[in-house]
């Protein structure tokens, strides 16, 4: 059974015929430079966007180890832990705690 031809499948037809037909015709046009002793440039194709790099967890690891060190040396103090973690800031609830023990411990003295 013959495979009816629509409207969109001969327009796709004809543009991919004349990429390839493009596409020929630099090769010949290189073939010809060559033939005359001209120096020919291949074209570039085209730049788009470098793939997305995988790093391996032994890599996440060693990176994540050396900006440890890194925030140490820049705290000033090298290897205790304190200086691997950032401060915690007291939420509202202890806040008042904390006045409250102070007042009392004050109080008593």
């Amino acid at each position: 059974m013959p495979q009816k031809l629509t409207k969109e499948i001969i327009t796709a037809a004809i543009a991919g015929f004349e990429a390839q037909k493009k596409h020929i015709d630099g090769q010949i046009a290189e073939l010809r430079g060559q033939l005359n002793g001209q120096r020919t440039e291949q074209t570039a194709a085209p730049v788009g966007p470098a793939p997305k790099r995988k790093i391996s967890a032994a890599a996440r690891r060693h990176m994540a180890q050396g900006q440890k060190r890194r925030w140490e040396k820049i705290k000033g103090q090298p290897g205790s832990p304190q200086s691997l973690v950032a401060p915690k800031v007291a939420g509202p609830k202890k806040a008042a705690a904390k006045k409250a023990t102070a007042k009392s411990s004050a109080k008593a003295a």
